[in-house]
């Protein structure tokens, strides 16, 4: 089959992504697709959820790629060098190899921190539910 195809509703994008381990037990990912490529060369896409709480701190040993589809309260992202961005809807980050990346969300005085999150989609080179 050339195509393959899921809906909203049980791809991660209406539904909440897997739980991840994570210290606040508020990090959320699902791989939607992987690629049928030798394992060193497959892709890997899904959709990517961080909820208030405590930051999720992660190492990637893969390049990915994301794009910020919601955040609802504030959303930060910090590099190892102390680089940080407020992220907004729509915005796309590339991660290396190698890098340490640091994931915050937070309520707002509009978005209470129990309604706050940040939903992701993400593209990155590593074989299925390796994140």
């Amino acid at each position: 089959m050339p195509m393959f195809y899921q809906s909203k509703t049980e791809n991660g994008f209406s539904v909440k992504p897997t739980a991840i381990p994570s210290p606040g037990n508020n990090s959320f990912l699902s791989d939607t697709f992987t690629s049928d490529a030798p394992k060193d060369k497959q892709i890997s896409c899904g959709f990517y959820r961080q909820e208030a709480g405590e930051a999720l701190v992660y190492t990637y040993d893969y390049d990915e790629m994301k794009v910020n589809l919601e955040v609802h309260g504030k959303f930060t992202v910090t590099d190892e060098t102390g680089f940080s961005k407020s992220i907004q809807q729509g915005d796309t980050f590339y991660f290396k190899n190698g890098c340490t990346i640091t994931f915050k969300v937070e309520g707002t005085d509009e978005v209470p921190e129990s309604e706050a999150y940040a939903l992701n989609f993400f593209c990155g080179l590593r074989p299925n539910g390796t994140a």
